[in-house]
């Protein structure tokens, strides 16, 4: 197991969502705030190799948590699937083979649930990644993140890079992006029916049909996962992070509007895609691997993301 406490630690992505609560995961493992390196966008643009460069030269780090993305929800992947693959793909791409240049002592990778195919048969099992396509709307994203899990696979049987590979689930929880032109499904439902609520609006209008599901893993959850993966994992083995709770869209709208006091109707765009029709992982594997399952109760994170919102709102 590998002492954190010891290491300097470059996170990438670490001022935001996930990247916050991984930081207080690390300092709450001993590791002084002064060896946790945050690489910013306006300093290091992840996408550009002379930048990596530049980044591992100044950081020097032993440890490379890599939870930069660019991401959204439906349709910010259907605006900007060029984008979306080449700068994932980049930033990983780049990121690996300087760590493979510097003998690093460990790079952690955060995948996503975007990687397994469309008809992936549930629950999700780390073996049928790569049994199928992803569903149309995000394979650029879905398959550049998970081409950085062959490449560190590679690298660890040619070059003997350390590292492990997380895949977590659909985050959600205070602090999440609320900007409807890029946010997932949870952050955006919040948003709507707190200012329909604020507005007294009679209905909400919500992307699909509602039939399709998904699976949700509370913030803290999934940064005490992504740690543990860097404590304890050497080889790049795909393990997934998840909540534990297949919930169809139609009922999870139900339960914001129910935390949001929204009493309005709840209607259904049509005209626009469900996604992936289904998504449930087995974490069966992670509870092996990493000792790691979720803690947080779904119904109670919700409470606490649309409280948080409320605070928040002002400032978005």
């Amino acid at each position: 197991m590998l002492d954190l406490s010891s290491q300097r630690i470059v996170v990438t992505g670490g001022a935001g969502f996930l990247g916050r609560v991984v930081r207080r995961v690390l300092r709450e493992r001993g590791v002084p705030e002064d060896r946790i390196v945050v690489p910013r966008r306006r300093d290091y643009d992840l996408t550009i190799e002379a930048d990596v460069e530049r980044l591992y030269d100044t950081a020097r780090p032993d440890v490379v948590i890599h939870l930069a993305a660019e991401v959204g929800g439906i349709g910010a992947n259907m605006a900007h699937p060029g984008r979306f693959f080449y700068a994932n793909m980049a930033m990983g791409l780049h990121l690996v083979e300087q760590a493979r240049r510097r003998s690093l002592r460990k790079f952690v990778h955060t995948g996503t649930v975007c990687a397994y195919p469309k008809h992936c048969p549930v629950p999700f099992r780390e073996e049928d990644i790569w049994n199928g396509y992803p569903e149309e709307t995000n394979a650029p994203y879905g398959v550049a993140k998970k081409a950085i899990f062959v490449m560190l696979d590679g690298y660890r049987r040619e070059y003997g890079l350390a590292s492990a590979v997380v895949v977590p689930v659909n985050l959600y929880g205070p602090g999440d992006n609320f900007n409807p032109a890029s946010s997932h499904v949870i952050p955006a439902l919040i948003r709507k029916c707190e200012e329909a609520r604020l507005t007294s609006a009679p209905e909400v209008v919500c992307w699909g049909t509602g039939a399709a599901t998904r699976e949700f893993l509370y913030v803290d959850d999934a940064a005490e996962g992504i740690v543990r993966a860097a404590e304890v994992m050497d080889e790049p083995v795909p393990i997934n992070l998840g909540g534990g709770i297949e919930i169809a869209i139609r009922d999870l709208v139900e339960m914001i509007a129910v935390a949001c006091d929204y009493s309005g109707r709840i209607a259904w765009d049509t005209s626009k895609p469900d996604g992936q029709p289904r998504r449930g992982l087995d974490i069966s594997r992670a509870k092996s691997l990493l000792g790691w399952s979720p803690t947080q109760e779904f119904e109670t994170g919700l409470k606490t993301t649309v409280e948080w919102w409320r605070a928040h709102a002002a400032m978005a």
